[in-house]
């Protein structure tokens, strides 16, 4: 068996069609749309090649069969915010033979050495932690919601073999919209009714202002994370055109406080519900046909009960307007337009568990647990693992409660 790095169309072919033969007979994988995992390794499409590099891998046997794959990548300005610097493994998928996955993941691993990294996340993305980020553990009984990772139950146990650690978790959960609990939305109403307090859809022909609001609160609310990078102009503008073809306005709710951006919730329609016969590689038709139906917030997949889910993506309120009730708002009051609209459930995705207050929302939302996403962690040597304990022990110290 050779290793093999992505160096032309034939090899990156291969790397794409092998999860379409892995998952032949699993009726819950939806593959991820080849178009999308190219632009993600495409310099002049991912904003994350100009501080950043990335490789793929193929693993082969004698006679050419492809037995696995994966990838390996860098964001220069987030690796080196870890206590040691840390690159990414991603994009695994691997027969079930630990030597196969052993001999790739070290591949990788070499790879990342050799630029300086001295630890791993796996499996990641080589982007933003939308989508592509985690390995499922729990919840292989249902498809994914768009975006969230699926995959073979033993690559959890393929990375603990080779020394990863669990680093966190991410929990999911499944909401019917029609039964989100009357305490939040007590909540909610009396938040709404404050003194300056003001809820906005983003309009879509301004979306620059609501970017930047986007950003305001992101980095407001996220900065105590250990692994967050804050969002620059740049790449928040790059963000939102990256999503921009999928939204719908009124998955997006803002709150503003005195006129100051203060919380949103972000949600995007559950498109797995109409990707999953595709198997992450349409036709011509199959596409052009999407295009068509998709026009007037998917009306056409809305009215045939196609579409029926959405996917939160994420929720924040920044520190100092916390504790006003602005979660429930965010939580409830956009609820009633969206079942107008067609939809009947939410997937609540993956909120980690260095969140407690996000992971409190969630329980106060009575919703069933779908699934659990782990980011696993290894440290190239004894010493570079110590040094980050250290490191991250002095963090814990000192990060303020207001932002955990």
């Amino acid at each position: 068996m050779a290793v093999l790095p992505v160096r032309n169309a034939t090899q990156q072919a291969a790397f794409l069609e092998l999860p379409r033969e892995l998952y032949a007979g699993d009726p819950n994988w939806v593959g991820p749309l080849d178009m999308e995992l190219r632009a993600l390794f495409n310099p002049n499409k991912n904003p994350h090649f100009a501080e950043g590099e990335a490789q793929w891998w193929i693993a082969q046997d004698r006679k050419g069969r492809v037995l696995g794959r994966i990838a390996s990548f860098i964001y220069y300005p987030k690796a080196h915010r870890y206590a040691v610097p840390t690159g990414g493994m991603g994009f695994f998928e691997c027969i079930e033979d630990y030597s196969v996955a052993a001999d790739l993941i070290s591949t990788a691993q070499a790879w990342l050495a050799e630029r300086g990294m001295e630890a791993a996340d796996a499996f990641v993305n080589f982007g933003e932690n939308d989508r592509f980020w985690g390995v499922l553990i729990e919840g292989f009984d249902s498809p994914p919601a768009y975006g969230m990772p699926y995959n073979k139950p033993y690559y959890a146990d393929f990375l603990t073999r080779y020394g990863f650690e669990l680093y966190f978790q991410q929990e999911s959960r499944e909401l019917r919209l029609s039964e989100i609990p009357e305490r939040i939305a007590r909540i909610a109403q009396r938040a709404a009714q404050k003194e300056g307090v003001e809820f906005a859809y983003p309009d879509l022909h301004n979306l620059y202002k609501y970017a930047m609001d986007f950003r305001t609160i992101y980095n407001d609310a996220w900065q105590f994370h250990e692994h967050f990078v804050p969002l620059s102009e740049n790449r928040v503008i790059r963000l939102v055109e990256s999503l921009k073809p999928i939204l719908i306005p009124e998955l997006i709710y803002f709150a503003y406080v005195g006129g100051e951006p203060a919380g949103i919730i972000l949600a995007i329609p559950d498109l797995n519900q109409i990707f999953r016969p595709w198997r992450g590689k349409p036709t011509l038709f199959q596409l052009l046909t999407f295009l068509w139906r998709k026009r007037n917030r998917y009306a056409w997949y809305r009215k045939h009960g196609i579409l029926t889910k959405l996917r939160v993506m994420l929720m924040g309120v920044r520190p100092k307007f916390q504790r006003r009730g602005l979660e429930s708002a965010l939580a409830y009051l956009p609820v009633p337009p969206v079942i107008q609209m067609g939809f009947t459930h939410a997937e609540l995705s993956w909120v980690g568990d260095f969140n407690p207050a996000m992971l409190a929302v969630l329980e106060a939302t009575q919703a069933r647990r779908s699934r659990i996403h782990a980011t696993f962690r290894y440290y190239f040597t004894a010493e570079a693992r110590s040094r980050a304990i250290r490191k991250r022990h002095i963090i814990d110290m000192h990060a303020p409660l207001s932002g955990r």
